[in-house]
């Protein structure tokens, strides 16, 4: 359960509530948010619902369903209403909902007073709403220091109606900054808002700011190319799932063959047969290692996929090749298919790489690029030099850390035609990466 809160009044807090509940429902998690804040409450008339039935008639109701208004446009957002009693047992109600499968947002009040207080306790944990301006990361620091003596850990602090310029709030706040959301006149349906929400959610689900203090580098696992790792500080947090999007002719399977190296793998072909897989990979010049292949059979191939990847173990990785025979394939049966791989992930701690080639992929790839953690791509450029031709890896999305943008040169050797890293002395590398 995440409460929502801000001590300042007019941060947006009830806004980011709904955005969030909007964004964990597009990524396949349904929502319900609750309006805690009997004294001025407004998220029935910012999510378009009615007053009525209120968080008080939980007591009496057979089900929440029963109680809990479906958002406009959407059956995966519920909102319940604030109580104008007086008096409502809000510990019953709440534990009644963190028995709901679906994921609950608590629109706190604003200020420090009982209310916050009584709200707050109740919640896993807390995302402070703030502005970029004195007034509000001081009530920003106000929030945090509340949360902290009650106990409750602060996942981080959107700053509404920003310009994205953040760098030195971390440390003002001693909090991680989840993201920024950029002032817009439909701050819940344009589209910056909207993917601003997305990535914040994004980082709220995969749990990289669950704790006050980012994941050290230690804990990232490698993907296997000396240049990406080095890049991205280590690796990638664990349970991340990326898409390699390149033409065909690139050479992108190089980098899949040394993602092998770095655990277990369970690789999934879709055009090729394992035995030409197990070939490409033994002959490979790049560190490889020694993963288990298997074919989608094409009657069924996400059925079959899906057997193989809930017997992964922990920290292995997974490995989609390509993933453009899925994504052409029904919107729902993959969008259940993707929605499954990543909570398997996120549950094993290991990396999925999809290899999206460009071209001929289908309605689905924008499904792809919108849940996955990450963005790899990979382009291959001609140039002057003595080689002729130069890779270089753009990382559009990284949710674990929304402000990383980074291109990423990566050497092409022409006697091998391959993909080589050109920054880790080859030792290191092999200290790096486990088997």
């Amino acid at each position: 359960m995440l409460a929502i809160a801000g001590s300042k009044g007019g941060c947006g807090k009830t806004t980011m509530t709904i955005g969030l509940a909007d964004a964990f429902a597009r990524m396949g998690t349904p929502a319900i948010a609750v309006d805690a804040d009997r004294q001025l409450p407004n998220l029935h008339v910012v999510a378009a619902v009615d007053r009525k039935p209120t968080i008080a008639d939980l007591e009496k109701a057979t089900d929440v369903d029963d109680v809990v208004h479906s958002r406009p446009g959407t059956d995966d957002v519920g909102v319940l209403p604030a109580t104008d009693a007086t008096k409502v047992d809000l510990e019953a109600a709440i534990d009644r909902l963190r028995r709901c499968p679906e994921r609950v947002l608590l629109d706190c009040p604003s200020g420090a007073g009982p209310d916050v207080i009584e709200s707050l306790e109740y919640a896993d944990r807390v995302v402070v709403v703030a502005t970029n301006t004195d007034r509000g990361l001081r009530g920003a620091e106000t929030t945090i220091d509340v949360a902290r003596r009650l106990g409750v850990p602060v996942a981080g602090v959107i700053i509404n109606r920003s310009n994205g310029v953040t760098e030195t709030l971390e440390s003002r706040l001693e909090a991680p900054v989840l993201g920024t959301i950029p002032e817009h006149d439909a701050p819940l349906t344009g589209t910056l808002p909207r993917d601003a929400f997305d990535d914040v959610a994004g980082r709220l689900t995969l749990g990289e700011s669950s704790v006050e203090k980012r994941r050290d580098d230690e804990s990232r696992l490698a993907v296997g190319n000396p240049d990406i790792d080095h890049a991205l500080r280590g690796g990638v947090p664990p349970g991340t799932t990326i898409a390699l999007t390149a033409d065909a002719a690139s050479q992108s399977e190089q980098l899949l063959y040394e993602t092998t190296a770095t655990r277990g793998t369970l690789y999934l072909t879709t055009d090729r047969t394992p035995n030409s897989v197990k070939d490409a990979i033994e002959s490979a010049v790049v560190r490889t290692g020694n993963p288990t292949v298997r074919r989608l059979p094409a009657d069924d191939p996400f059925g079959h996929a899906t057997q193989l990847i809930d017997e992964l173990p922990e920290g292995a990785n997974l490995i989609v090749d390509s993933t453009n025979t899925l994504e052409r394939r029904s919107h729902g049966a993959y969008l259940e298919f993707l929605n499954s791989v990543i909570k398997r992930m996120r549950e094993t701690h290991g990396i999925a790489m999809f290899h999206c080639l460009n071209g001929s992929s289908g309605k689905n790839r924008m499904v792809t690029r919108h849940l996955v953690d990450a963005i790899f791509n990979l382009r291959t450029i001609t140039t002057r030099g003595s080689n002729g031709i130069t890779h270089r890896l753009t990382v559009p999305k990284f949710r674990p850390d929304g402000r990383l943008t980074k291109t990423i040169e990566l050497k092409h050797t022409p006697s091998s035609t391959a993909l080589e890293a050109k920054t880790q002395p080859a030792a290191e590398t092999d200290d790096a990466l486990e088997r």
